[in-house]
């Protein structure tokens, strides 16, 4: 049994540790509401481009010369998988949730025989990979806390994809991310990046958009130049937005992590009071005895 002097430290380093944690809690809610806010200020503007490359895909179906960021490279033998995670721990499943998805989609494209090559964008996703798949590592993007910082590194990165895509390095990329929701719901969600494709997410917000009255459009100049010049975007666009949600993501999730770890350090100075209390009484009770049994004796 712990002595009275053990429980004190214990309690007083409980304490510590509850201050810290509900510290953190409140610097992630002070965060999570601007990275909630960018979040959702870039949906619109990713998914409308989306929208777009999707009805220039449909114009050049059955024609020939269409961009091979849109057609693919004909092959799907080499997979990069571009995984975007956090640079900080301490936000519960954030970090392992987007690992965890990116890890059973190597390991499955490698039972199917293909090559698997992987990208990290941010330190918690290589920290949680590097050991099974090392060999695989291309490279690890390391994000900035500051936006403008990191719109240039997705800017770059998206250059980089394209220049990788034209080289043959890899036939088909994937980027995988968390998807904000609330500050209890993060979902990881696995997006194809190159070639250019909807996300069912898109594909319904496009549907609802379509509804009604139908457009139809000239594109001046024609479809493949705009292509040209809009398939890269897009893809910084994506890259960019898969940071922005990863940030809120991030926030919400180290606030509920928190949270939780600050209620849950009450729980533990609450017992371990108890437990004190209980072990002092007994021990004046062993003294109170002492003397009773001292002053009987004389």
């Amino acid at each position: 049994m712990p002595s009275l002097k053990d429980l004190r430290t214990r309690i007083a380093s409980v304490k510590s540790t509850q201050k810290i944690t509900k510290a953190m809690q409140m610097v992630a809610a002070a965060k999570l509401r601007r990275a909630q806010e960018s979040a959702e200020e870039a949906r619109p503007y990713a998914e409308r481009i989306e929208t777009v490359i999707a009805r220039l895909r449909a114009a050049l179906q059955g024609r020939a010369g269409a961009p091979r960021l849109i057609t693919g490279s004909g092959k799907d033998n080499v997979h990069l998988l571009l995984v975007a995670t956090a640079e900080r721990g301490l936000c519960g499943g954030f970090n392992s949730g987007i690992a965890k998805l990116a890890r059973d989609e190597a390991l499955r494209l490698q039972a199917d025989g293909k090559q698997v090559k992987i990208l990290c964008v941010g330190i918690k996703g290589h920290d949680a990979l590097k050991t099974m798949f090392s060999d695989q590592m291309v490279d690890l993007v390391r994000l900035s806390g500051d936006q403008a910082e990191n719109y240039r590194i997705a800017r770059e990165l998206g250059t980089r994809l394209v220049e990788m895509f034209e080289a043959e390095e890899f036939d088909i990329c994937t980027m995988f991310y968390s998807r904000f929701k609330s500050v209890i719901s993060q979902t990881p969600v696995a997006q194809p990046l190159i070639p250019s494709t909807l996300t069912e997410a898109d594909e319904d917000s496009a549907g609802a958009k379509s509804k009604g009255a139908q457009a139809c459009y000239d594109y001046e100049p024609d479809e493949s130049e705009i292509l040209d010049d809009l398939l890269p975007r897009n893809i910084r666009v994506q890259i960019y937005r898969a940071i922005l949600e990863n940030g809120a993501s991030e926030q919400g999730a180290r606030m509920t992590a928190m949270d939780n770890a600050t209620r849950n350090a009450g729980e533990m100075i609450d017992k371990l009071t108890l437990q004190y209390n209980r072990a002092r009484q007994a021990m004046i009770t062993k003294e109170l005895i002492e003397i009773i049994s001292g002053a009987d004796a004389l």
